[in-house]
């Protein structure tokens, strides 16, 4: 079937989040280096990028690195650091062409100096752009991310500058690193596994989970309108019944 024609563009994901697991397993099973599966990882972004674009999807958020990363082998956080570096020196053409804004979250001063720079370069110059916000997760872990919100809250409320009866789901959501973006209403994983791995929590509350068992760098845009067509052909009823919705 091919699923980029039975996708309804009318109902389209506001918000789609992806877990790009199976790097390692994908270099293992061919017998390469870890750092190769990394590498191939990169041609899997691109696609699943471009075939956003392609379909006018909002907002793609890609978990590239959590905070659990750092403990990972040193040459391999080194590499995922040069890898970073080169890949947004190299996909600005991407990004500008198909009209992409480059955001990024997550505790981004832990970034080597380098990776900073390059990162702050590209968001720079593809600040005005309007057809798609790509958001990179950088060492970023959402129990982190709400630690620090509600520290950001409580300090709030003790010096005077909010009261502790207004605080709801918009303020929490003005106090997140996602504050300018919708919440996730599809979220892919790859590689097999089924689980969240500390992304997004907040975020996902009502999302669509979608496990698949290609590794990431296998992963195309045909695999993403799978995706999408899954979605789109479930229910969504966020606390009501079936009869409710009509």
């Amino acid at each position: 079937m091919a699923y980029r024609d039975e996708i309804n563009l009318e109902k389209l994901p506001r918000h789609i989040a992806v877990i790009m697991d199976g790097n390692g397993r994908w270099a293992k099973k061919k017998g390469f280096l870890r750092a190769m599966g990394h590498e191939e990882g990169t041609t899997a972004v691109r696609d699943v990028v471009e075939g956003c674009a392609e379909i006018e999807v909002q907002n793609l958020t890609l978990y590239a690195f959590s905070t659990e990363n750092w403990n990972r082998p040193k040459l391999e956080v080194d590499t995922l650091m040069k890898l970073l570096v080169s890949s947004l020196r190299k996909e600005i053409k991407t990004l500008q062409d198909n009209n992409i804004r480059l955001n990024a979250i997550g505790n981004l001063e832990t970034l080597p100096k380098k990776a900073r720079k390059e990162l702050k370069e590209v968001i720079e110059k593809t600040a005005s752009n309007k057809r798609m916000v790509l958001t990179l997760a950088l060492s970023y872990g959402s129990r982190e991310e709400l630690g620090n919100c509600i520290k950001r809250i409580c300090n709030k409320v003790k010096n005077n500058e909010l009261s502790a009866d207004a605080i709801d789901e918009s303020v929490i959501n003005e106090h997140l690193y996602t504050s300018d973006l919708p919440d996730v209403d599809l979220l892919i994983r790859t590689s097999g596994e089924q689980r969240i791995s500390n992304f997004l929590l907040w975020q996902i509350a009502y999302a669509e989970l979608y496990f698949t068992n290609i590794l990431w760098p296998d992963f195309r845009k045909e695999n993403l309108f799978e995706a999408i067509y899954n979605y789109q052909n479930r229910e969504r009823r966020f606390g009501k019944t079936s009869e409710q919705l009509g």
